[in-house]
């Protein structure tokens, strides 16, 4: 399991944040992130989660409750007891499972844009793990930088680093063995909701929700009518505001699927003043 583990480069508060990165990012992406909350004074941990980035990619059945116990032991090497949790996309998914099974550790949790705000199982059809790695097969540079365009309201050049991350794992010989643990996430994403648990956090929650944002899962296997019901956020977010106790919510009409990346400065201020600087 590939980290980072980012010393402050001020003067030290004695607190530590812990970014959780989306499905299709890694945790580099949170670069300017991390600048701003170790120059506030903060330690801040970065993994890839084991499937993700620099870390080993087993073609095994992945859940949520694993990648936080995974989470969990490194902050215990590491002899951290007590977190801040920022997430972002199927991070949202993962750190909520991970402040539900460690209640004790998470002082504050930030959710931005998490998917899983809604069961797609309702809407969408089950299929088999193989036909979605058939699936990954087929893909392609110039369907892959679609699929991420619709994260942004407006596209940047700089965002194309993300899509080549994967463009450039197309053509590599551990492919196929990328194609199947991404399958086996994308059935962990589909078959391991947490919105029905919201309402049992009781961790502090900041949801910064982009409302341009339509992401969700499995829109290629409904019909154009059910799709225009899935990822309405400006609906999810006010939905998971009612479900979380005491929740803050920062809806934002110029971003979508990414503020931190999109509208960083915004975002950055927020986060610290929801931190307590």
């Amino acid at each position: 399991m590939a980290y980072m583990d980012v010393s402050p480069s001020a003067n030290a508060n004695g607190r530590t944040v812990v970014l959780m990165h989306g499905a299709n990012f890694f945790g580099a992406y949170w670069y300017r992130t991390i600048d701003v909350l170790a120059a506030a004074g903060y330690r801040v941990v970065v993994p890839d989660q084991i499937g993700f980035g620099k870390s080993s990619k087993p073609v095994i059945p992945y859940s949520f409750h694993w990648l936080a116990s995974n989470t969990k032991s490194l902050l215990d090497a590491l002899g951290i007891q007590r977190v801040s949790v920022v997430a972002h996309s199927m991070g949202g998914m993962l750190a909520t499972r991970f402040s539900l099974m460690y209640p004790e550790t998470v002082e504050h949790l930030t959710l931005a844009n998490p998917i899983g705000l809604e069961d797609y199982r309702v809407k969408v059809p089950w299929i088999p793990t193989e036909r979605i790695y058939q699936g990954l097969l087929k893909r392609t540079e110039a369907n892959i930088r679609a699929y991420h365009k619709s994260y942004y309201v407006k596209w940047k050049p700089e965002y194309d680093e993300y899509v080549m991350v994967h463009a450039r794992m197309q053509g590599s010989a551990q492919f196929p063995q990328f194609a199947r643990v991404r399958a086996q996430i994308a059935q962990m994403i589909y078959e391991q909701p947490v919105v029905h648990e919201f309402p049992l956090l009781r961790t502090p929650t900041l949801l910064v929700i982009g409302q341009q944002d339509r992401t969700a899962l499995g829109k290629a296997r409904v019909s154009p009518e059910v799709r225009t019901t899935l990822g309405q956020y400006p609906k999810l977010g006010r939905q998971t505001h009612a479900a979380i106790e005491g929740s803050q919510l920062l809806e934002w009409d110029d971003a979508g699927h990414a503020p931190q990346l999109e509208v960083p400065e915004r975002f950055h201020a927020a986060l610290l003043e929801f931190l307590g600087n």
